[in-house]
């Protein structure tokens, strides 16, 4: 892209709905019931800290990876398209993850942290999105998406109880739905790029 302003909010929008922190809360409150709010700001920072370092670290290396395993960007268009449109979907028609948690109590910010936030689907994103609008554009809008996701686990009952599961509904539906239409223009570009 060649307007940075347009490629830093096409990256953060990209990165919002793939995050989608509002998803999260209900995940983030089930595996915390019974901790105290310390623990849960606790868990918070931990969660958020493991997604962003996972994200900056594919964000970096992800595509001399992909060049010492001989992987073309647009067979990683492809298949990271599908895979962003099976989540797109599964948030579109309100299938939930989640993770088997039992034996991982005093790593529940790791488990939140991945796959909850910090998914394949994230990991494929931040790797395009280095290549479509740049690291240095890429950077900003992660790490400002990344502080609204630990804010929203920070806040996760007080926003809960104040969108209520409809609200909350209805947006996941709605992410899911954009999400879905981002992933078949990668596809398309993926295709293209093969042709």
């Amino acid at each position: 892209m060649e307007d940075p302003l347009t490629a830093f909010l096409y990256a953060f929008a990209t990165l919002f709905i793939i995050l989608h922190p509002l998803l999260v809360i209900p995940a983030f409150l089930g595996l915390t019931r019974g901790y105290t709010s310390e623990e849960k700001r606790r868990q918070a920072s931990i969660a958020t800290a493991v997604a962003g370092g996972l994200m900056i670290t594919f964000l970096i290396l992800g595509l001399p990876i992909f060049n010492l395993l001989g992987i073309t960007l647009p067979s990683f268009e492809v298949a990271g398209g599908l895979l962003l449109f099976i989540i797109g979907m599964q948030q579109a028609l309100g299938i939930e993850y989640s993770p088997d948690a039992a034996g991982h109590q005093k790593n529940i910010g790791v488990i939140i942290g991945t796959p909850l936030i910090c998914g394949p689907g994230a990991i494929t994103t931040v790797i395009l999105l280095s290549t479509k609008c740049g690291i240095l554009v890429t950077l900003p809008a992660l790490l400002i998406t990344l502080a609204f996701t630990w804010f929203t686990l920070r806040y996760a009952g007080t926003i809960q109880r104040m969108l209520g599961e409809t609200v909350s509904g209805v947006l996941t539906n709605v992410f899911g739905m954009v999400l879905a239409a981002l992933a078949i223009t990668l596809i398309a570009e993926g295709i293209e790029g093969l042709v």
